[in-house]
């Protein structure tokens, strides 16, 4: 018999277009246009005072000032531990309390937990401004007034119905067979979360810790209203630095770049994590 020859299909390669290079090269220009406000902060940090004037806005300082920053230092270095501490200790009491609350109102459920959900949601919605007098009166009545604490405190409430939220969305895709064995085996509301719920909530975390951290470290209303000289965080110090009718640039600019590295370190660090930890348990497979 003769063999029948198999006919040989040749494939196309991919046709390689300009689409891709010009993607890359628009997307250079719009980061490139982004950056636009760090290159000017950092070229101002780096001049002399007497350097500083709309016509060398955009040109290299002549004389690299590197006493910006530790003038500024000496100006905010307090503030900076102050928010370093009131971010870490908020973001942490908030994400606990938020995760504790996820886990009661997805898996534990009880009569009136859509509608409590649905009122801890609703302070989402309340600015900041709105609750400022009754806040203030409430602090000064329990002692806090003028200490981090007071921050601490206001920080936590307003962060508990979004951290609530994010959790409670994570914690719903978790099987409640896992629970029901738990249960099962003898273990209680707090034995589950802390061997079976704590363990596989990291994405969750990193989420709640980037977002919270973010906005505590950047809010100001409450840390000009609620502190004192000795208590008050970095984004009140930077608008003392910048007071005056006689600035000196250089200082404010300076100190802005000491204040946003806290946060871009976070993001560095935990940035990778942050739409994974969002798309957790989104995908069931």
């Amino acid at each position: 018999m003769t063999a029948i020859p198999t006919p040989v299909t040749h494939t196309a390669a991919p046709r390689r277009g300009l689409g891709r290079p010009l993607m890359y090269v628009a997307l250079v220009i719009i980061s490139l246009f982004f950056l636009i406000p760090v290159y000017l902060l950092i070229v101002t940090a780096l001049k002399t005072p007497d350097a500083i004037d709309l016509a060398t806005t955009w040109a290299l300082p002549g004389t690299w000032n590197w006493a910006s920053f530790s003038q500024a230092w000496d100006k905010i270095g307090r503030n900076l531990g102050n928010s370093l501490f009131l971010a870490v200790v908020a973001t942490l009491l908030s994400a606990m309390i938020g995760s504790v609350n996820g886990y009661a109102l997805s898996k534990w459920k009880f009569r009136g937990a859509d509608t409590l959900f649905a009122l801890m949601l609703f302070g989402m919605f309340i600015p900041y401004q709105s609750v400022l007098i009754p806040l203030f009166q409430f602090v000064k009545s329990i002692g806090l007034y003028g200490s981090i604490w007071a921050l601490i405190l206001a920080h936590v409430v307003y962060g508990i119905p979004i951290t609530t939220l994010i959790f409670r969305n994570f914690y719903a895709d978790v099987p409640g067979a896992l629970i029901e064995a738990a249960t099962i085996d003898g273990a209680g509301f707090w034995s589950i979360y802390g061997k079976v719920i704590f363990p596989i909530s990291i994405p969750g975390f990193v989420v709640v810790i980037i977002w919270q951290f973010t906005q505590v470290w950047n809010e100001f209303l409450f840390a000009a209203t609620l502190t004192n000289t000795s208590s008050q965080p970095v984004t009140y110090a930077l608008s003392q630095l910048a007071g005056g009718q006689a600035v000196s640039w250089n200082l404010p600019m300076a100190g802005a770049i000491m204040a946003a590295i806290p946060t871009l370190l976070v993001y560095i660090l935990l940035g990778r994590y942050f739409v994974r930890g969002l798309l957790a348990g989104s995908v069931k497979g």
